[in-house]
This record gives C-alpha cells, structure tokens and sequence, in this order.
C-alpha cells in the first residue's frame, strides 16, 4: 500500500488524525502530514476509513503495484 496526498487541497478537518493516527498527522497549520506513506497492511482498513473521512478527498491509497 502506498499513500499520496494533495495538501495543497487539504481543508485542516483533523479527521484523517482523528482516525489514522499512526499514519496521519497535522502540521502547525493544521495541514495534512503523512507520517508513513508505505504503512504496514495491517493498517489499511484504517487508512481506506481515514480516505473516506477526508472532507476534501485529499488522500489516494494505491497497492504497492501501482507505484
């Protein structure tokens, strides 16, 4: 799994940290920060929920393949 984010989008809704914490953070800003872009499979279910969280749709998650 690998992650990539459009912080340019990000809208600093918190939500993505709320639910994914091991791999989502914020900045000083309240910007997106990807604490783990390649997060260990265990992981995805919470990621894919942190995705569809993201008011703005700012987070895109590809199987390792894709990248």
């Amino acid at each position: 799994m690998n992650i990539q984010v459009d912080a340019d989008k990000c809208i600093a809704s918190g939500a993505c940290a709320q639910v994914c914490p091991e791999v989502f953070d914020l900045d000083d800003e309240g910007v997106i920060v990807v604490l783990d872009a390649a997060p260990p499979a265990e992981l995805r279910a919470k990621v894919e929920e942190a995705a569809a969280a993201c008011p703005a749709a700012v987070i895109e998650v590809h199987d390792q393949s894709r990248v």
